[in-house]
C-alpha cells in the first residue's frame, strides 16, 4: 500500500511539474491580504524569512482522496519561484471544501529545506485554520503553527514555528476547524529556471 501511495504522488508530481515552465508570475496580492488582515497570522509577515502561497487547495479529480494546489515562494515580498503542491489520501473534514493555504519559513535554512523541490510534510503535521479578519485558537502537532486568541506579536511568532515552518489554512465557503497536511508533497521551481525553460521552449 506504502509503495502504491508513493507511486501514485510520484505520477501526480510529474504531471503538475510537467507544466511548470508554462508559468508566469501572478497577482496573488488577495490571498496574501486574507492572511494578513487575519491578527493570529500578522506576526509572521513581519518575521518570516520568506512563505509559500497557494491561493487554492483543492480535491484532484483524477485521484480518490487527492487534492492538489500551485502556489508562489515569496522572500522579501518577491516571487523566487513556483511551486506545487500534491497530497493523496487527505482526511479532509467538513465535506473536503477547498481551501487557501500559506506556508512561512522561519529562517534561510527552512526556506532552502522546501524549495529542494523534493519536501514533504511529515505525518504528524497539520495547521491552524484562520477566518479572515478575526482571531484564532487552534493547535496541533508537527509542522503546525500556535495561534492565540489576540494578534500575534512578533515574539509569538518566532516562537511558534515548528521544524522552522508555520502554516495556515482558510476555508473558502465555509468553517474548517483543521485540515490534516501530513504527506502534503511540494515541487518547485526557481522563476530563473522556469524563465529559461519556458525561452527554451518558444525557441524550439
Amino acid at each position: 500500500m506504502k509503495c502504491t501511495y508513493r507511486y501514485l504522488v510520484s505520477i501526480l508530481l510529474v504531471l503538475v511539474a510537467g507544466t511548470a515552465f508554462a508559468r508566469t508570475v501572478e497577482d496573488y496580492s488577495r490571498t496574501i491580504d486574507l492572511y494578513k488582515k487575519s491578527p493570529a497570522v500578522q506576526g509572521y509577515f513581519e518575521n518570516a524569512y520568506g512563505y509559500a502561497v497557494f491561493p487554492t487547495v483543492g480535491k484532484a479529480g483524477f485521484v480518490v482522496g487527492g487534492a492538489v494546489g500551485d502556489g508562489q515562494v515569496y522572500v522579501g515580498g518577491q516571487v523566487t519561484g513556483f511551486t506545487t503542491l500534491t497530497q493523496l489520501s487527505v482526511g479532509f473534514q467538513l465535506g473536503g471544501q477547498a481551501f487557501s493555504q500559506i506556508i512561512f519559513f522561519q529562517d534561510e535554512r527552512a526556506y532552502t529545506e522546501f524549495t529542494t523541490g523534493a519536501f514533504e510534510f511529515d505525518a504528524t503535521a497539520s495547521a491552524v485554520a484562520i477566518t479572515a479578519g478575526a482571531q484564532a485558537s487552534a493547535g496541533g502537532t508537527g509542522n503546525t503553527a500556535g495561534a492565540s486568541t489576540g494578534p500575534a506579536s512578533g515574539a509569538q511568532a518566532r516562537n511558534s514555528y515548528k521544524k522552522g515552518m508555520a502554516t495556515f489554512i482558510h476555508a473558502k465557503g465555509g468553517l474548517m476547524y483543521q485540515a490534516a497536511i501530513g504527506g502534503q508533497k511540494f515541487s518547485f521551481m526557481s522563476l530563473e529556471k522556469a524563465r529559461a525553460e519556458a525561452e527554451k521552449k518558444a525557441a524550439d
